[in-house]
């Protein structure tokens, strides 16, 4: 049997994956948290199969609470749930160590597949996307200057682009202020751009923030 901890900050979506998997004879949500912080006490006390975890919740992102899961235990399965276009996000929560990457409106059949293929240890991609080109170095050319950034760099940069002030930020990523500024300092080489607002608006532009 497989048990699942939901983490997602809406309950009605926490409750549609209950239903959804109601009647699995395999699968089963055993845990739901509304935050990465309540997420991590409950890893911490509970033996889950696989984690489903939204990548953008309140206080605490879903890649934040990523690497946290990472650090304490690094061979839980977890699959990072979004409501981003896969082409934006996918790359960044692979290469954060994410089991596999899936946008909120992915069938149900497949869900289960990706919750089955994980739970036995394995990667899951959607047929849409291809596991090496998102593991592979940024791409040069016709690509646009967000792929250049490292995975802590998007971090900072989506943060940036949702309005967290940079001290935030910083208690947020467990880092000091003055290392996300030199990461907004990188940020801003390598979007080409010279401030917040023309981040936020690039990132709007791009369709990495709503």
């Amino acid at each position: 049997m497989i048990d699942l901890l939901v983490v997602d900050d809406h309950t009605i979506f926490r409750a549609g994956l209950a239903r959804l998997v109601s009647d699995e004879p395999d699968i089963r949500v055993t845990g739901e948290a509304a935050d990465g912080n309540t997420a991590l006490a409950m890893i911490r006390s509970h033996r889950y199969g696989v984690v489903l975890l939204d990548i953008n919740m309140g206080a605490r992102s879903g890649l934040d609470t990523l690497a946290a899961i990472r650090t304490e235990q690094p061979r839980l399965p977890v699959i990072m749930l979004s409501m981003y276009v896969e082409a934006q996000y996918a790359r960044l929560a692979l290469r954060s160590r994410a089991n596999a990457y899936l946008s909120k409106d992915v069938g149900p059949d497949e869900l289960l597949r990706a919750i089955r293929f994980v739970a036995g240890g394995g990667v899951y991609v959607t047929p849409a996307l291809k596991l090496d080109t998102w593991r592979q170095a940024p791409a040069l050319g016709d690509a646009p200057p967000h792929r250049a950034l490292s995975p802590r760099e998007m971090q900072v940069m989506l943060k940036i682009a949702r309005g967290v002030p940079l001290t935030e930020i910083g208690v947020q990523m467990c880092v000091s202020v003055k290392t996300v500024g030199t990461h907004r300092t990188h940020i801003l080489d390598k979007l080409g751009v010279s401030s917040n607002a023309e981040l936020v608006q690039y990132a709007m532009r791009h369709g990495l923030v709503d």
